[in-house]
């Protein structure tokens, strides 16, 4: 190993001068390890990152091509007795319940308000009335009251034959219907929804069916929707959080019209 002396310096200084240019070396590679280990830093954070959006594209996928139910296009929820309810997203969807849905054992629910979802009640006329109550509740929900504001709404049901398309004067509009005889009435039905996962679906079933199901179904993650001040696609952000729940598209959907606020109290 050769050493270079300066003869002008004495050999303490040139010892002062190797410990110098020593210590400047090792200030450097100290600050390149610092440096090193900021990027390791940044390259993991990348990494997490890009492995939790992959996971969140991978679960969508797999909700996309999850065989859904013919019910699913609809509004829908199981009751706590297990029948079926079917509600429509707009006015072509309520005609195709009436139309290809609504048969002869069933009930029609009807918020007594412009602007409502027809609600179809599967055999519904073997349904006890807690079973209707619930239904009504789902009905109001999704009725225009939400968007109104308004706490409460009455709601009806009437069998199938007593719901029709047409008059002495011809056919009445799209979405609307001609309703005769007696109405069962729900008056005073409270609004308000609850949200939960199962079966890799976004359940939304009405708070009274929610209280008698909770425990069965051992739910440990849901909200409870109520009328608020959130916009739509907020709320559903704040959900999708919740759950860890890759869609927002699929929570927006079981969603009435309206603003929110959320809780997870009944």
């Amino acid at each position: 190993m050769k050493i270079e002396l300066d003869i002008n310096k004495s050999a303490q200084q040139n010892a002062n001068g190797y410990y110098n240019r020593h210590k400047k070396l090792m200030q450097k590679n100290a600050g390149i390890e610092k440096a090193i280990s900021d990027l390791e830093k940044k390259l993991e954070k990348i990494k997490s990152k890009q492995a939790v959006q992959l996971k969140a594209v991978i679960e969508k996928k797999a909700i996309k091509q999850r065989n859904k139910d013919w019910f699913e296009k609809f509004h829908w929820f199981f009751t706590s007795s297990g029948m079926l309810v079917i509600g429509g997203r707009d006015s072509t969807q309520n005609e195709t319940l009436n139309s290809k849905y609504f048969t002869e054992n069933d009930l029609f629910f009807h918020s007594d308000i412009f602007g409502a979802a027809v609600v179809i009640l599967k055999d519904g006329i073997n349904a006890d009335a807690e079973t209707k109550q619930e239904v009504a509740q789902f009905a109001a929900s999704y009725s225009s009251a939400w968007k109104e504001m308004l706490k409460t709404i009455d709601v009806y049901c009437v069998g199938r034959e007593q719901v029709s398309k047409s008059t002495s004067k011809g056919s009445i509009s799209k979405g609307s219907f001609l309703i005769s005889g007696a109405r069962e009435y729900f008056r005073n039905t409270e609004l308000g929804l609850v949200l939960f996962i199962d079966s890799e679906r976004v359940n939304s079933v009405p708070v009274s069916t929610f209280s008698r199901i909770k425990e069965k179904k051992q739910i440990a993650k849901y909200a409870v929707l109520r009328q608020g001040k959130a916009i739509k696609s907020d709320a559903a952000k704040v959900i999708a959080k919740l759950f860890d729940y890759p869609s927002i598209d699929d929570i927006m959907q079981a969603m009435p019209a309206g603003t929110f606020q959320i809780s997870e109290s009944i």
